[in-house]
């Protein structure tokens, strides 16, 4: 019988955690985030340069990579988790466009699923484990739980993007500024009217998604779609480098390791 708290198939595989399994939410958080959602919105997109098969095969590949590392790990490790996060917002970004492009859902379709869907899972992981808390991420199945929903809340951020830049008509820039002041809400709701600690979080973790990825768009798309031009590889290329640096300050440094006793502010 597995332990409480591992998931049957990834307990006969992975070893269980012995500490929490993700980084303190500091600073070089969000700015890992905004990077690597930007980073995977630009590499998904050069991605599909190679087709559904040999493009869509390495974000497969990139995506299973990272879960094995992750999930190989015991503790919090800088480099697994970033690049799990790296390769959900690459993989995220190519299923969102693909229900798009390819199946023809539109984009307001889009987003309402992956609205469900995210919906769905956190109210499945707060029944299932009392908690959305990123301190208790300390099992197999609350680590699950968590990497599930990231996934979908790229998803959903490539769709909600794509859908203020091209079917609201406000492109690229003007998105990413409107996500600039959005993500400010939930902050400020939390700072000066007690939002829910937890709440708070996972708002704006939403909102880095087309946040990062309007930029990028902005950046790398031609002219003629209100971008800058700038390319999808380059971009890709640019914001993969600077993830690199900051990941390895954060691998050297260790000052995002979660300690012992952390709780939020707030329960969920």
């Amino acid at each position: 019988m597995p332990t409480d708290g591992q998931v049957p198939l990834i307990g006969r595989i992975f070893p269980s955690p012995v500490a929490a399994k993700v980084p303190e939410v500091l600073v070089s958080f969000w700015v890992l985030k905004i990077l690597s959602t930007a980073g995977g919105e630009a590499t998904s997109d050069y991605l599909k340069t190679y087709g559904n098969i040999k493009g869509g095969g390495a974000e497969v590949v990139l995506f299973v990579v990272g879960l094995v590392l992750q999930f190989s790990t015991r503790r919090y490790r800088a480099f697994a988790y970033w690049f799990l996060a790296y390769a959900i917002a690459i993989f995220g970004t190519g299923v969102s466009d693909f229900l798009h492009l390819d199946v023809g859902i539109p984009y307001a379709g889009t987003t309402l699923l992956w609205v469900v869907v995210l919906a769905a899972t956190f109210f499945i992981w707060q029944r299932s484990e009392g908690t959305l808390s990123i301190h208790s991420i300390t099992t197999q199945r609350r680590e699950a739980f968590y990497w599930a929903t990231v996934f979908f809340t790229f998803a959903l951020g490539t769709a909600l993007g794509d859908f203020t830049a091209t079917t609201l008509g406000l492109g690229y820039l003007a998105s990413g500024i409107l996500f600039s002041v959005v993500i400010l809400i939930p902050a400020l709701a939390w700072k000066g009217f007690g939002l829910n600690s937890v709440a708070a979080f996972w708002m704006s973790y939403v909102v880095t998604r087309p946040l990062g990825a309007s930029f990028a768009d902005y950046i790398s798309k031609p002219h003629n779609i209100s971008g800058i031009d700038f390319g999808d590889g380059p971009t890709a290329v640019v914001f993969a480098l600077a993830t690199v640096a900051v990941v390895s300050y954060l691998a050297a440094a260790r000052p995002d390791i979660q300690r012992p006793g952390t709780a939020d502010t707030a329960a969920a």
